[in-house]
C-alpha cells in the first residue's frame, strides 16, 4: 500500500480566495464530473450535481485511526443541507476541478477537524449511487479512498461537525445499529477495509 506523508494542498489562487467573487456574490462551488472509469469529462455546480438523478463526480473519503486502532468518526453538523446530524467517516468531500484527490483529502481533513494526518495512504476507489431519502439529493460518486493515522486531538469546525468519536470495530457495530449514519458510510468502509486491515493489523478487528 503506497504511503505518503500528508502535506498541505497546493491550490490555485482562485481556489485559495475567500470564495467571494469581485461582485461580492459567493462563487459557486464546482465539482469535477467523471466517466465510469474516473476520467474527467467536465464540471458542474455542487448542488446541481447532487440533484436527482445525480451526475457522476469525483469525491474522496478519509478514514483516520489513532495509535490504538480506533476509527475517528464525525457527526455532521445539523446546519448542513446534505445529510445533517448523521455519523460518518473521518472526512469526505470533493476535490476542486484539477485538484489531486490526495491533496483535497489532506486539505479538507485539516479544514474540518483542525488536524493533519501523520500518515495518509491511498486505499483504492469505489463507485456508488446512494440517494439520501431525507433531502432527496443523490450521491453519484467516483470516490477515492484514503486511510491514515492521527495523533493530535481533533479541533472540529462547528459549522461542519457536530461532534467526534473514536471507536473500535465492535463499538462501531453498536453505534451503527443505534444511530443514523450517512447513506454512503458502509459502502466506503467496506471498500477501504483491506487497506484498513493492513494499517491497523489483525488485532484491530477491522
Amino acid at each position: 500500500m503506497p504511503t505518503t506523508p500528508a502535506t498541505a494542498a497546493q491550490i490555485s489562487p482562485e481556489i485559495a480566495s475567500n470564495g467571494v467573487q469581485p461582485s461580492g456574490v459567493p462563487a459557486p462551488i464546482m465539482l469535477e464530473l467523471v466517466d465510469e472509469e474516473g476520467r474527467t469529462i467536465g464540471t458542474a455546480e455542487k448542488l446541481a450535481a447532487h440533484q436527482a438523478p445525480g451526475q457522476l463526480h469525483r469525491a474522496f473519503s478519509v478514514f483516520l485511526f489513532d495509535e490504538s486502532g480506533r476509527l475517528l468518526l464525525q457527526r455532521r453538523a445539523l446546519g448542513k443541507y446534505h445529510s445533517p446530524g448523521v455519523w460518518s467517516n473521518t472526512c469526505c468531500g470533493h476535490p476542486y476541478p484539477g485538484e489531486a484527490p490526495f491533496a483535497a483529502a489532506a486539505r479538507r481533513t485539516f479544514e474540518e477537524l483542525g488536524v493533519s494526518p501523520t500518515l495518509l495512504a491511498e486505499a483504492g476507489t469505489v463507485r456508488y449511487n446512494h440517494p439520501d431519502p431525507a433531502s432527496g439529493l443523490v450521491e453519484q460518486e467516483f470516490n477515492h479512498l484514503f486511510v491514515g493515522l492521527v495523533q493530535a486531538d481533533p479541533r472540529p469546525d462547528p459549522e461542519e461537525i457536530e461532534s467526534t468519536a473514536f471507536v473500535t470495530a465492535d463499538e462501531l457495530v453498536e453505534r451503527h445499529a443505534a444511530a443514523p449514519f450517512s447513506a454512503w458510510f458502509m459502502t466506503v468502509l467496506d471498500a477501504a477495509r483491506p487497506a484498513i486491515r493492513e494499517l491497523t493489523g489483525p488485532s484491530g478487528g477491522w
